[in-house]
């Protein structure tokens, strides 16, 4: 193996192990502190974040890296807990319109801390600010598409 194909090897495993380490951390902490699986928060997170009226379920699925038919059931499963609304979208009969519900901005207000202590422990305070920064910085352009 050449230099660059080591180099690539050795920099996909890493992000691979890193990914993995803090997924099954993450998902273990939400699950014990807040009854949530990682794609349950990672939807509610972006509702979140969404401004009014919501996210339709289409513009849900490249965040959370589900198919359409696994993404319409996990918000069927949040709405039938009260976590999220469902409606039909305005402008399109087909679409459908998820927000955030009053319960799942709790649910996500219990959660968020749990995640930045599982991010800060597995991640960040092993960085340092500059690192962090860079890591930052380099993520983001990798995920633009």
């Amino acid at each position: 193996m050449d230099h660059t194909a080591a180099s690539c090897a050795r920099a996909f495993t890493a992000l691979a192990d890193a990914h993995a380490r803090i997924s099954e951390e993450l998902g273990a902490a939400l699950s014990a502190s807040c009854g949530l699986a990682v794609n349950e928060f990672e939807v509610l997170v972006r509702l979140g974040d969404a401004p009014p009226p919501g996210l339709r379920v289409k513009e849900l699925a490249p965040a959370v890296r589900l198919t359409q038919p696994s993404l319409s059931r996990l918000v069927a499963r949040l709405a039938g807990q009260g976590l999220v609304t469902r409606a039909g979208a305005p402008d399109d009969g087909r679409g459908v319109l998820v927000t955030l519900a009053p319960a799942g901005r709790a649910a996500l207000d219990r959660a968020v801390p749990v995640q930045v202590r599982v991010v800060r422990e597995l991640l960040l305070d092993r960085l340092t600010p500059e690192e962090q920064d860079l890591l930052a910085r380099a993520l983001a352009r990798i995920a633009e598409r």
